[in-house]
């Protein structure tokens, strides 16, 4: 078909040698004037390839047409809505007039409404008592008429009043249209043999490539547009809180044991083992291997100890301590458990023992948070500062909603050193939460089972106007802490916010499953703006 009408165009040229009006051509298969739209769409498709060949030049000229609505072709087939509620009424002294409600009945509340306004307007029915009736006995419906001679030439001779008329009634709509006036171009030939757009080894062998003709090159084409990737907004945010932690001489905790057992993730942190965050409903539990290899079992007496009975000035749990609820594994719900991994080899001197090479890069060169009266270079004891954090994700056996899902992540950061306060948690908070440009921030007294005192941290969201929960923090308890091995002067500061929630502030979210999930835009993805906290 694209050869047969390139031909045509070619030899309808070189007999006229001027192509006014292609509507006026007729396509291979076609018996009248190519005049639609779509037949000029076709006749543009050979029209750009020869041009491309420089066999032809072209000018487009564009033109207005109408064509029928829906509402258009039904009248087109049943007739206008006035006509229709003429026909079925009585004729004037014929009989009974017509109440409204019987015309609905008999035509449509669509037609009835509009045809009763336009049938009184050109006289055509009256009212007689409660009813209606007919007011002549003949019409011409020429809102049929004119949609009929809309559909066959797309324009009317009565005018452009009544085609704005019928545009109000939306029964017809303007459709834009092209037709074309073509001329010889330089390189015009009646053959449509194609240029070569390669030089292949076989033309170089035959010799064929010195009488070929060649396509040129368009130098001035734009190439494809490179796909490249895009960062998720959940990682854009991550690596500006990250920036902050290592702006602030944090060192970043390796996290990727997303399996954990429940010694690390519980035990160790002070958390009872009859609280109710251990419950199946709240976290994901490992059906196979279902129980962990056991930590240091001197550790564990101690942990064990101060759970069952206490110690460490804590008078414990007073509960039977279960090996078995120790050693379950788990799908950790919270990077503290991490956090308990390297806070017990940081403790690794102050116990005696050689420190693992992984903590080297915590401590090598730390100096005291609070000062000289706790600089590391004078401590006997083998205690040295360190300030850590983590952003990695959790789980939880949580029903998923707007805000919530079973996994999601955690910021996560440590400062340990000797005699700090809770003055210093509170005056830090406030320093990392206005780099992230959170100025406004408030303390409220909580409860968490491996930290006391423990404070919840709510910012002001200027676009809600209210006061919102962002994290929540604390001072890391003697039984949690002395069982490790620290000395009894040293505190650790612990606290942690999601990453999801301030993404989702940030980039105006309010529902995370259009964050995370089978819902996220991909296009949105691709032009989310980078974050500046």
């Amino acid at each position: 078909m694209a050869e047969a009408l390139q031909k045509l165009i070619l030899d309808t040229l070189e007999a006229e040698t001027t192509i006014k009006d292609t509507r006026s051509l007729i396509l291979p298969g076609q018996a009248q004037p190519a005049s639609s739209n779509e037949d000029q769409i076709v006749i543009l498709g050979a029209l750009n390839s020869l041009l491309s060949r420089n066999m032809i030049q072209f000018e487009t000229h564009e033109v207005i047409t109408h064509v029928n609505t829906v509402e258009g072709g039904q009248i087109l087939k049943n007739g206008s809505h006035e006509t229709r509620v003429w026909s079925v009424l009585p004729a004037k002294g014929q009989g009974e007039p017509m109440t409204p409600a019987q015309l609905k009945r008999e035509v449509g509340d669509e037609t009835a409404k509009v045809g009763q306004g336009r049938a009184f307007k050109n006289g055509w029915i009256s009212k007689e008592g409660a009813g209606l009736v007919k007011a002549v006995s003949e019409i011409e419906d020429t809102t049929q008429k004119d949609l009929q001679e809309i559909a066959s030439t797309g324009t009317l001779k009565a005018g452009e009043n009544v085609l704005v008329d019928l545009r109000k009634r939306k029964l017809i709509a303007q459709k834009k249209g092209q037709w074309f006036t073509v001329q010889k171009g330089p390189q015009f030939s009646t053959s449509t043999a194609k240029p070569e757009t390669d030089l292949t080894a076989d033309m170089l062998v035959s010799g064929s490539w010195k009488t070929a003709t060649y396509k040129k090159y368009n130098f001035e084409a734009e190439g494809i547009p490179t796909a490249g990737g895009a960062l998720h907004p959940l990682l854009k945010v991550r690596e500006e809180i990250r920036n902050i932690f290592l702006e602030m001489g944090f060192a970043e905790m390796p996290t990727a044991s997303f399996v954990e057992s429940g010694f690390w993730c519980f035990d160790a942190l002070f958390v009872p083992q009859q609280h109710p965050a251990r419950d199946l409903q709240d976290t994901f539990y490992l059906s196979d291997p279902r129980h962990a290899l056991p930590p240091n079992p001197e550790y564990y007496q101690r942990v064990s100890t101060v759970h069952e009975h206490g110690g460490f000035g804590s008078a414990g749990y007073r509960a039977p301590w279960s090996h078995e609820e120790s050693s379950k594994l788990l799908l950790r719900t919270h990077t503290t458990a991490s956090s308990a991994h390297m806070l017990y080899k940081l403790a690794a001197r102050c116990r005696g023992e050689e420190p693992q090479d992984d903590t080297a890069e915590f401590t090598h060169g730390a100096t005291s948070t609070t000062g000289p009266k706790g600089d590391a270079g004078k401590d006997d004891d083998g205690f040295r500062p360190a300030k850590l954090f983590s952003i990695d994700r959790v789980f939880r056996n949580e029903t998923m909603d707007a805000t919530h899902l079973a996994e999601f992540h955690q910021v996560e950061g440590v400062v340990a050193d000797r005699d700090l306060t809770l003055a210093d948690l509170i005056g830090f908070m406030r320093v990392f939460f206005s780099k992230m440009g959170i100025e406004q921030v408030r303390f409220k007294p909580a409860y968490n089972p491996y930290t006391e005192p423990s404070l919840e941290i709510f910012a002001f969201h200027p676009m809600l106007n209210r006061w919102v929960e962002v994290g929540n923090s604390g001072m890391f308890r003697p039984e949690m802490l002395e069982p490790m091995g620290f000395p009894k002067d040293v505190r650790v500061h612990g606290w942690g916010l999601s990453l999801e929630r301030p993404t989702m502030i940030r980039y105006g979210i309010n529902n995370i499953r259009t964050l995370v999930g089978h819902k996220v835009s991909i296009e949105g993805i691709e032009n989310s703006p980078a974050v500046m906290f």
